[in-house]
């Protein structure tokens, strides 16, 4: 029974005393280090946005490869159907026009997936940018309320 109490004594110490330790800058003389890491952080900010900007103004681009590949690959498909369906009871020269013909079918078809997969990698890429950058951005504010704190602490100088 006493153990029980004592750990929970000790629990609730810890969920109290938690937000007393968050905040990693808590004096006038850690303001340099906090603007430090601001700097940093707008740094990495104007990086991040640069990369999701260029990956959002190349994603028409995949998209319409992707579609075009696609196209190809069903009209090749078709194409290859019907030269096959025409070769069934022709000779062998048929045949093997028929085998060239799906085998370019196969290869716009792999050329169709390959488009498809870059695209949703671009996709990926940028859902990861926009999450990444949130998550910058809080930390940027998070620094901000850490600065307000600290210049609440200590009164301004007077010029």
């Amino acid at each position: 029974m006493k153990t029980t109490n004592y750990a929970c004594l000790t629990l609730l110490l810890f969920i109290f005393s938690a937000p007393a330790f968050g905040q990693k800058y808590k004096t006038p003389a850690d303001t340099v280090k906090l603007n430090g890491e601001v700097t940093k952080l707008n740094k990495e900010i104007a990086d991040l946005s640069t990369q999701l900007t260029t990956a959002q103004n190349n994603l028409p681009e995949y998209q319409s490869k992707a579609d075009k590949a696609q196209q190809e690959a069903q009209d090749a498909a078709r194409s290859s159907s019907s030269i096959a369906s025409e070769a069934k009871d022709a000779d062998v020269k048929h045949a093997k026009s028929a085998k060239k013909n799906a085998t370019k079918a196969y290869e716009k078809a792999k050329d169709a997936k390959t488009a498809s997969n870059n695209l949703a990698k671009l996709n990926e890429k940028i859902k990861k940018l926009n999450k990444e950058l949130e998550n910058k951005r809080n930390r940027l504010k998070s620094l901000g309320e850490m600065r307000t704190a600290i210049y609440a602490q200590q009164p301004l100088p007077v010029k």
